[in-house]
């Protein structure tokens, strides 16, 4: 028999639930029931069947660990063995799968709270759901705001900003800070020639700009990951 701890870390990864107020709201309880759960390290049975309910999830893989994961295919609850065993769909991404489900996020404007030279602070213009997936930790959510990046980026649109990736990859889109403008959206290429990055934007009305390669540490932003906007 599995753990408590087991069977919550593999309610967690299938909900995709990092806390106990989002699997709280996944199972339409309070948060304190989970904590009551797991100061009697028992999970109480009726979470079982509302997972099943909502995300098809196999009781016996809750329990112990029992493969299939799922027990609900695209047409329906299917029961765990038999001749449709062989149907039972795991792998869709309705299936509490990152896509599944969306999280509400904060969307910074392009051009931060204090615009100088201390670098890009940003400033709240809103929320946006997206994909679970598309808003990790490390992700910042930008609106586009300046059309230097057209047809390829739309003013309007939204792009996620993986702060933690700031290495630099020759024609990748990354987020640069412009000192007195914000944020800019570039494709960099090295220089190694002259010792710098050149900056270049899709639409060629915006000309091209250099970042000395002793200051990318401080003026890349992070890259970007993800794009959302209208066609």
């Amino acid at each position: 028999m599995s753990t408590f701890t087991e069977v919550f870390d593999r309610i967690k990864q299938a909900t995709n639930t990092r806390t106990q107020v989002e699997l709280a709201e996944v199972l339409d309880i309070r948060q304190s029931s989970i904590s009551d759960a797991k100061r009697r390290n028992s999970v109480p049975s009726d979470w079982y069947m509302k997972l099943f309910e909502k995300y098809g999830l196999n009781p016996d893989w809750l329990k112990h660990g029992t493969r299939p994961m799922y027990l609900k295919s695209e047409t329906g609850y299917e029961p765990h063995d038999g001749p449709a065993a062989d149907r039972v769909m795991e792998d869709v991404s309705f299936y509490a799968e990152p896509e599944s489900k969306g999280r509400t996020v904060t969307v910074f404007s392009m051009q931060g709270e204090e615009e100088g030279q201390m670098g890009w602070k940003p400033r709240k213009v809103g929320k946006l759901n997206v994909p679970q997936s598309y808003a990790k930790p490390s992700i910042t959510i930008v609106r586009v705001d300046s059309s230097a990046m057209e047809p390829l980026l739309k003013r309007g649109g939204y792009v996620g900003v993986d702060t933690d990736h700031k290495t630099v990859l020759s024609g990748e889109l990354f987020a640069i800070y412009v000192p007195f403008e914000g944020m800019a959206i570039k494709r960099i290429f090295l220089d190694d020639v002259n010792k710098r990055f050149i900056l270049r934007t899709e639409n060629a009305e915006h000309p091209e700009q250099y970042l000395p390669v002793g200051e990318h540490a401080e003026r890349i932003i992070g890259r970007v990951v993800w794009v959302l906007q209208h066609l």
